[in-house]
């Protein structure tokens, strides 16, 4: 079992620039918007961008990404003092907290109406295509005959995401405590791979690395969008998955602009069509979403969903969890005790 491999996905850590040109075809370099984030909205990011440069607002712009892990992205704009950073987007709340506590980012960023979510998902299970293995719910993942690959929580939201939505279905199906625990441990045994990120995840799933893949809906559909073989399943009970956006004081004033625009109903059908579900209440009965299951109905409505405020918030959640970094709590004691000789 290996815990973060950091070279199955090529091309997709560090400094990945993409530029999104208006018609005009303007080089003004005051008008770029430098972007660090997780790993997994780049594709999403890249096409709102496009759209974002047939705006008044947008003529112009132009884009820096830099994409990996949320943590260690997180991490990095802090231990940078958000140099050259304009607009941060993460997997979960606490990453973002993180460049709250550096003075980097305004405490009031998540107080909108969209409580400073830019994106949305739900975790699910990929597969092989055909789904050979006839896997239909979390439950399946004891099996002797499963190899899990998936993100490390060292590292990757994604990951914490996957924990938490194993943990809510043993809870779900009224496991107690020990028994959640249990359950947990038995999964962690069949993990094959830890990745760094759940981009690296995907990369390591298409590479044949493992039979299936934990990850977020948008993920997989992308994937599929790709042309790459896999299917997935929303299993019965899943967990809501909510992806923070801000921008870092001292910005760019157009990062606001490009804010406001992903929250937009033109940038949230960006967002969609590339497989995340809208933030808002943007209308997607008219959008069809390649590469999702039924892609007229992309987002069924899992018999029951966990969120994180269900567990008492991330504050409670870490503190029991994750903790902060270097902390070893309830997930480290678990993945010791799946993979002790």
């Amino acid at each position: 079992m290996k815990r973060s491999i950091k070279a199955v996905a090529v091309g997709v850590l560090g400094a990945l620039a993409f530029t999104a040109c208006s018609s005009a075809g303007g080089s003004d370099t005051g008008k770029t918007i430098n972007i660090v984030g997780f790993a997994v909205p780049e594709a999403a990011n890249q096409a709102a961008a496009k759209e974002f440069n047939k705006t008044d607002a947008g003529t112009d712009v132009r884009f820096s990404g830099s994409y990996g892990p949320s943590g260690d992205q997180s991490r990095k704009v802090a231990d940078t003092k958000g140099k050259d950073v304009d607009y941060v987007v993460f997997s979960l709340e606490p990453d973002m907290t993180r460049l709250v506590d550096a003075g980097l980012v305004d405490p009031t960023w998540n107080q909108g109406p969209n409580k400073g979510i830019v994106s949305k998902s739900v975790a699910v299970i990929a597969v092989q295509k055909g789904n050979p293995l006839g896997i239909q719910d979390w439950s399946d993942l004891t099996r002797p005959d499963v190899k899990i690959v998936t993100p490390d929580p060292a590292s990757s939201g994604s990951a914490k995401w996957n924990v938490l939505a194993l943990y809510t279905a043993a809870k779900a199906q009224g496991d107690n405590e020990q028994q959640a625990d249990q359950f947990l441990t038995k999964v962690f045994k069949n993990v094959t791979t830890w990745a760094a990120s759940g981009r690296e995840a995907t990369e390591a799933f298409k590479k044949g690395v493992g039979n299936v893949l934990l990850t977020y809906e948008n993920e997989a559909i992308l994937a599929k969008q790709k042309g790459e073989s896999l299917d997935y399943i929303v299993p019965n009970h899943t967990f809501l998955i909510e992806n923070p956006g801000a921008v870092l004081k001292g910005a760019n004033p157009v990062a606001k602009d490009w804010l406001d625009f992903i929250l937009s109903d033109k940038g949230q059908t960006a967002f969609v069509e590339k497989g995340f579900r809208p933030v808002g209440n943007l209308d997607i009965s008219g959008i069809k979403v390649e590469g999702a299951n039924d892609p007229s109905n992309p987002f069924p409505t899992p018999k029951s969903l966990s969120t994180v405020a269900d567990l008492g918030g991330w504050s409670a959640i870490n503190a029991e969890w994750f903790g902060k970094d270097g902390q070893k709590l309830r997930f480290d004691k678990l993945y010791a005790e799946a993979t002790k000789k």
